[in-house]
């Protein structure tokens, strides 16, 4: 069965091969059916049937090529391909008989009809049979080739049965997606499955069985073909699978016409928002629609891993003109290289300026005039922070003070700070800051007629300095992967999620509102370290090493949302809430700010105890920060 698979990929193409087989199978039908006709009537007449023969070539072809005989993959051929062959075989015989009525009418004598009916049925049933024999024959030779045993093949477990099932165990088994793979065992839920087969591969349990499947067949990977599972349900799973410490991947969704031409896209590794299990937060479109078409929006730090999403989601609605302001002018380029290829139309402005500049800001928001202005520039990173407080403060405090002054003497309509979960009785200098931002908008936003909200959420998902690229390229390195505390835990959310809030809140930013997201259960990071080696078909402490290196300078056991003094006041999306601002003294927070913003240059020892008196929930180390600080998560 190989050799005879090999002759035919020894022809140019697949497509060849049928039309050179569907020509000479009219050819032999045409005489096939004269020979029978020849037998049973005294008197039959040749010249008919070679003088039509072309015909009936030209018409077949071209019929055969209106109903993608030749575009379809016969390799998996199945009920649709034997409806459109038989379908093609009987209009190009009808279709050659009714050329030749009208041909010989006009002609006047017969010429190409000929003359006994019984001829055209033999013609169809000769050319059905031949056409249909070469097409199953080559379908039959791939799945035999398919099913034959390979001395090195990796045995695979599919969970679920559906039509993504289906389509895996087609592709695993016909080769086509992983060289040498073959599915050996199905699992699937629906218990009216269990000890049927699917196209040869038994189903043997539902999910509780995954554990003793994979050792009893032997499984050396495991993949989910489920497109249709819930974050909950993908959460449990993954958990089971975890047990095996086999690789785990998971099949993308799979449209209709996917299933039938077998075609799925590549196989994805299992990702963190796999193992969060919760439903991804579904932004209100018509809402951010109506807040940005048509407007002028600015993103300060709009080349970082937040600013450019927020670019990225806003050109999606329509602005009239986005300005991508960043200090970093290479993320900067990368960000409106993106958006001038996905969105050609957009009146797109790239500006190189520092928000510390006061007077480049003012000079920026006079000439461009923004009605949104997204504040995602800062410097986030909690370690490098705690080595430079006066950096943070000059970045994050001031230059958030530059920015909303610029935005409110300009006359913007709304300006949406990014803030941080860290706010919220902050241990580091990187989340005091981040406090003090909110204060400033608050403060500002009192005497001016723009309107100023704060966005806070946690661990952004890919965003620089995220735990998931970093634990990743441990894994690939072979190890350690480093985490600080066997008992830390944070919040999580994807890059998608965060600036969908972003966008709500600029929508409907009112002064001094802080958004928070319900991002539901915090993670644990030591368990998402296991995990994560575990579903990459490895063993925790014996592949990959686990090292604690401690907590770093400001680093908390657990981040908090709001501090107990925010009240939550619920939003029309359930998983968006209002924390209420908190009243503080904006006189004295003025004076505070003015001495601050006077003494940072100088680099003060104190400098934590400066800013601790501005944010009194600020508990930080009175020990200085090592200069060899582990960069572990």
């Amino acid at each position: 069965m190989k050799k005879l698979t090999s002759a035919l990929g020894s022809l140019r193409t697949e497509k060849t091969f049928f039309l050179l087989w569907d020509t000479v199978s009219v050819v032999f039908s045409m005489l096939a059916a004269t020979a029978v006709c020849r037998i049973t009537a005294d008197t039959y007449a040749y010249s008919p049937v070679f003088r039509s023969m072309p015909l009936c070539i030209l018409i077949t072809l071209l019929f055969f090529s209106i109903l993608r005989l030749y575009r379809r993959i016969w390799k998996y051929a199945s009920l649709p391909e034997f409806i459109f062959t038989v379908s093609g075989c009987a209009l190009s015989v009808t279709f050659s008989l009714l050329f030749s009525l009208v041909f010989d009418r006009f002609y006047g004598t017969p010429q190409l009809t000929v003359p006994l009916p019984e001829f055209y049925l033999l013609f169809f049933f000769f050319l059905t049979a031949l056409t249909l024999s070469a097409r199953f024959a080559y379908r039959l030779a791939g799945g035999i080739e398919a099913s034959v045993p390979q001395k090195h093949s990796v045995p695979v477990m599919v969970i679920g049965a559906g039509s993504g099932g289906s389509v895996m165990v087609r592709e695993l088994n016909s080769g086509s997606l992983i060289r040498g793979a073959k599915a050996v065992c199905i699992i699937d839920d629906d218990r009216s499955k269990t000890g049927k087969y699917l196209q040869g591969v038994p189903i043997v349990g539902g999910c509780e069985t995954i554990v003793s499947a994979a050792c009893k067949y032997m499984a050396a990977e495991i993949i989910i073909a489920i497109p249709s599972l819930s974050p909950e349900r993908l959460r449990e799973i993954l958990k089971i699978c975890a047990q095996t410490s086999l690789r785990v991947r998971i099949m993308p969704g799979v449209t209709p016409e996917d299933a039938e031409k077998s075609q799925t896209r590549k196989l994805r590794n299992v990702e963190i928002p796999d193992l969060l299990g919760r439903e991804q937060i579904k932004a209100p479109t018509g809402v951010i629609a109506e807040s940005i078409s048509g407007k002028t929006v600015l993103v300060t730090g709009g080349g970082g891993s937040i600013g450019s999403e927020i670019c990225r989601q806003a050109a999606m609605f329509s602005p009239e003109k986005l300005i991508i302001l960043d200090i970093y002018e290479n993320s900067a380029y990368d960000t409106e290289q993106y958006l001038r290829r996905k969105h050609p139309e957009l009146d797109l402005e790239v500006v190189i300026a520092s928000v510390r500049d006061e007077k480049r800001l003012e000079k920026v928001f006079e000439r461009y005039k923004p009605d949104i202005v997204y504040h995602a520039a800062a410097h986030k990173h909690v370690p490098l922070m705690e080595k430079s407080p006066c950096e943070a403060i000059k970045n994050n405090v001031f230059g958030t003070l530059n920015t909303a002054l610029a935005a409110s003497r300009a006359g913007v309509e709304k300006f949406v700070l990014i803030s941080s979960d860290k706010a919220v009785n902050p241990t580091n200098i990187m989340g005091a800051t981040k406090r003090i931002c909110e204060m400033i908008i608050q403060t500002v936003g009192k005497d001016s007629k723009t309107d100023f909200a704060a966005v806070r959420f946690g661990n952004v998902l890919g965003s620089n300095g995220s735990v998931v690229p970093l634990f990743r390229k441990q894994i690939e390195e072979g190890g350690p992967i480093t985490v600080t505390h066997p008992e830390i835990i944070r919040y999580f959310m994807t890059v998608g999620e965060a600036v969908s809030l972003v966008l709500i809140a600029g929508a409907s930013a009112q002064n001094g509102e802080i958004y928070v997201l319900d991002m539901g259960k915090p993670v644990k990071i030591y368990d998402l370290a296991v995990n994560l080696i575990k579903l990459s078909g490895l063993v925790p402490n014996v592949d990959i090493n686990i090292e604690i290196t401690g907590l770093r300078p400001g680093e908390k056991l657990y981040e908090e949302l709001l501090m107990r003094e925010e009240g939550l006041r619920k939003t029309e999306n359930e998983l968006i809430f209002i924390g209420k601002p908190i009243e503080f003294d904006a006189r004295k927070f003025r004076e505070q700010l003015k001495n601050l913003e006077n003494v940072t240059p100088d680099e003060p020892e104190n400098i934590r105890q400066l800013v601790a008196e501005i944010v009194p929930t600020y508990k930080y180390s009175q020990k200085k920060p090592s200069e060899t600080e582990s960069q572990s998560p």
